[in-house]
């Protein structure tokens, strides 16, 4: 095969990926834009739109201004905020503790500790006896029943322990001779050296712990104390939109009611996105770091 011939068929093989790559993210995002588009359009035009939505059908804000307007939102934006920042620093803590200890190489027991570790990650007690020592314990119908319990993820561990295996010993036995405790060596060496991993544990326990639902509804009962994902799954699935609605004609109800579940998924949603932004630079550097030394 010449090389005119290797050049054609190298560059239509390029092309190829290309075309299948632009699909894949037209098929990844269509989804959002389409649930985007439906919360900006007129309620009575989208109800009729029976295609595909490529535009909002007749710009309007009136779902939002309903979504704004229920204080179940506000309720379980500040539930879900409170969740996600003391979720994630208690994750973050009882993680790098539980990747500290199980990184030291004099550490008694350690391959037993991480074979017992590594086993909860494949059988599980269930979730009654879940259920009971969360109601033992006095964390029934309490916002610390969605944390404590899941105070560190076995996954993550492994990938953070996996990082800080890497970090020198040199390091460690250097700051013992200056007189350092384990905090001080986990506290002020270890974690400013594996930031980007610590990363990578905030995004991924701040997704968990934002888009947590199900532990949210078998533990907390009172409205007062659900998180926004409760909240947005009662909208969706329960159909529960008269409040938002109220004032509107029974037809004119469920046509607007369309559109506020739209807003609604875009309310509880876009936060999050706006995370990604901020920590992508770290992401796969992070990972891989935490899945491939040590």
């Amino acid at each position: 095969m010449n090389k005119t011939k290797v050049g054609l068929f190298d560059r239509a093989f390029d092309i190829g990926i290309y075309i299948i790559l632009i699909l894949l993210v037209v098929v990844t995002l269509y989804p959002l834009l389409y649930v985007l588009f439906a919360s900006f359009s007129d309620a009575g035009k989208l109800i009729v739109n029976k295609g595909i939505l490529w535009r909002p059908l007749g710009f309007s804000l009136d779902a939002y201004k309903s979504v704004m307007a229920n204080p179940g939102i506000g309720i379980g934006y500040r539930n879900t905020i409170f969740i996600v920042i003391m979720g994630v620093a208690v994750n973050l803590f009882m993680t790098a503790l539980g990747a500290y200890v199980l990184s030291r190489k004099n550490v008694m027991w350690n391959n037993v500790l991480m074979f017992i570790i590594v086993f909860t990650m494949f059988f599980g007690g269930g979730l009654i006896p879940l259920y009971l020592i969360v109601k033992g314990v006095g964390l029934l119908d309490t916002l610390w029943s969605t944390i404590i319990p899941f105070a560190v993820s076995t996954f993550n561990l492994i990938i953070m322990r996996t990082s800080f295996m890497g970090i020198p010993d040199s390091l460690e036995e250097s700051a013992k001779i200056d007189g350092a405790n384990h905090f001080t060596i986990l506290f002020r060496i270890i974690i400013p050296l594996s930031m980007p991993v610590i990363a990578v544990m905030i995004l991924y326990y701040a997704v968990d712990k934002w888009n947590g639902w199900f532990y949210a509804s078998v533990f907390i009962k009172s409205r007062e104390l659900f998180p926004l994902q409760l909240v947005l799954r009662e909208i969706l699935i329960a159909n529960s939109t008269d409040s938002m609605s109220a004032g509107a004609s029974a037809g004119d109800r469920h046509q607007i009611g369309e559109t506020i579940k739209y807003a609604t998924i875009m309310v509880a949603t876009v936060p999050i996105l706006c995370v990604y932004p901020f920590v992508q630079r770290f992401f796969v550097k992070g990972v891989m770091i935490g899945s491939l030394k040590g």
